[in-house]
């Protein structure tokens, strides 16, 4: 077999047995790395290292892999106002969780002689919603349903975020205005007046006596 130093260097042909002697004084271990080859091709290395090492590369690139998931929303193109409402709640949910939205008009007897209704709906709550989502998919009538897809902006920032954007914007209630008193002060200062007034009742009866 080819053996090939743990550097790199080419060590030529050797016997399995000169291999493994070579790799014990390194207190290394011999790795195939092209068994098809004539010889098959063998090198020196610390096999729990590169293993490890593979293993990070492996989980580094699973970190960078983006799933995205396809919800799906489906609306009557008659919905009310309060329906209308809680339908677009799910979509923006979605969309501020990263995954795509499918919406789906659905379209019933004679209601799909008139899709105008469908698209003005879908574009309505494409527009509530521009701030988080694009049109990624146009309404398209497909039968007896009109689908869009809309998906999440890169600079769409989750609910949280925002909720605590504007929580820092407020004054603590703690802050008082200097030019106020506080309350216990105040009693403090009645309590005096209140103990000047009686002390000075008994020096008057004695004035009249």
């Amino acid at each position: 077999m080819r053996l090939i130093s743990e550097s790199g260097e080419q060590l030529g042909i050797k016997h399995i047995r000169e291999a493994m002697e070579i790799a014990e004084k390194q207190d290394l271990d011999i790795v195939e790395v092209a068994a098809n080859s004539d010889p098959p091709v063998v090198r020196i290395m610390d096999y729990g290292k590169d293993k490890y090492r593979k293993e990070q590369v492996r989980k580094a690139a699973r970190k960078k892999q983006v799933n995205i998931n396809v919800r799906e929303i489906k609306l009557r193109p008659k919905i009310g106002d309060h329906d209308f409402n809680t339908k677009r709640g799910h979509v923006e949910r979605f969309l501020r969780g990263g995954d795509k939205v499918k919406v789906t008009i659905m379209f019933r007897g004679r209601e799909v002689q008139h899709p105008e209704l469908g698209e003005k709906l879908l574009v309505r709550l494409a527009g509530d919603l521009d701030e988080l989502g694009r049109i990624e998919s146009q309404p398209n009538l497909d039968g007896r349903n009109m689908v869009m897809v809309m998906a999440p902006k890169k600079d769409a920032a989750p609910k949280g975020e925002a909720k605590s954007e504007a929580s820092s914007s407020e004054v603590p209630s703690s802050e008082v205005p200097s030019s106020e008193v506080p309350s216990s002060e105040a009693g403090s200062a009645v309590g005096v007046e209140a103990k000047d007034e009686t002390r000075s009742e008994p020096q008057e009866s004695a004035a009249r006596s």
